[in-house]
């Protein structure tokens, strides 16, 4: 959704809190307000909030929140800035529960700071976690550069010692990861976790690596990945029977391999794509949150602090502000 789309839709934010106009009764002003904030709400924090996966689509989102567009003083940069929110008149500021009684409906402007409240919790631990996967990934790359270096002149028991190298130190990059990608972890509504984790798992179960060789890929060597815990186990009888039928097969397939999973995990973390990008999407949403925030909350009300606080997004926030 473009951020111009608010102002399109015809919605006046300067009308929020301007006296009744005398063709309208007490009543119907409320519900109108009630209505287009709720379209305010929908529309506005969707685009500020809703859209820090790092997909690579421009135009939308916090793209066009912090993309090169912002600076024209439109959207809601110009809606919701702080000098717009104090050029207008607050009477009687907020009551002691934190809501602006001054609006026409305090309880839908509180229920927006609740959100805003829950999303930059959201994206504090969102932030850590990926501020870790991205060296984890850098790390996944050397582990398939090293397996590349594998030789035809080595013996079957070095070749097999190798792979199972492997599978072990991938397993503990999953392990590593696992806590965080689970409902109520710090990356479980990170698209780029999900699709780090996935690209690389790819790797691991296509056939094509060393079809040239005939071997389908690493599952022809035994290596299969649990659907459900997303760990690697080889069955060393399967590698063993392959190795003493197509020793040169069963190399020429790891170095391949070893080859895509090196190449995809560097491409995961090369400058704006998965990683990097929602990173600076995170950090830019954050930024704005809070050099906002204060305004915010003088305009519609406190908000509910961020709930619930799982043991993980809690050591996550913590992190972040270390």
């Amino acid at each position: 959704m473009a951020i111009k789309g608010i102002e399109a839709g015809g919605f006046n934010y300067a009308q929020l809190n301007k006296a009744v106009a005398d063709s309208k009764t007490a009543d119907t002003a409320h519900e109108d307000f009630a209505v287009k904030l709720a379209s305010f709400k929908a529309q506005a924090m969707g685009a500020l909030l809703g859209s820090v996966g790092g997909n690579g689509e421009q135009g939308g989102g916090l793209d066009g929140v912090f993309g090169t567009q912002s600076s024209n003083s439109t959207g809601l940069d110009a809606i919701l800035s702080p000098s717009h929110l104090t050029a207008k008149s607050q009477v009687g500021g907020l009551n002691p529960a934190g809501y602006n009684m001054a609006l026409f409906d305090p309880q839908a402007g509180y229920n927006m700071m609740s959100l805003i409240n829950n999303r930059e919790v959201s994206y504090k631990a969102q932030y850590e976690g990926l501020s870790r996967l991205q060296p984890a990934v850098t790390r996944m790359q050397q582990l398939g550069t090293s397996l590349g270096g594998m030789t035809a002149e080595m013996a079957p028991a070095d070749v097999k010692a190798q792979v199972q190298g492997f599978v072990a130190q991938y397993n503990s990059w999953i392990k590593d990861f696992e806590v965080d990608m689970q409902p109520g972890g710090a990356l479980a509504d990170s698209s780029a976790a999900k699709v780090t984790r996935h690209e690389l798992e790819q790797n691991l179960t296509s056939p094509f690596n060393g079809a040239v060789h005939g071997v389908q890929g690493m599952r022809a060597l035994g290596v299969t990945i649990d659907p459900v815990t997303h760990m690697a186990s080889l069955d060393a009888a399967t590698l063993d029977a392959v190795l003493a039928e197509k020793p040169l097969g069963v190399v020429a397939t790891v170095r391949e391999f070893a080859g895509n999973f090196a190449k995809s995990a560097e491409l995961l973390n090369q400058a704006d794509n998965f990683i990097p990008r929602q990173l600076d999407n995170l950090g830019r949403a954050l930024a704005y949150i809070g050099a906002n925030k204060s305004a915010w909350q003088a305009e519609f009300g406190m908000g509910d602090a961020a709930q619930p606080l799982t043991k993980q997004v809690a050591q996550a926030l913590a992190a972040y502000k270390a």
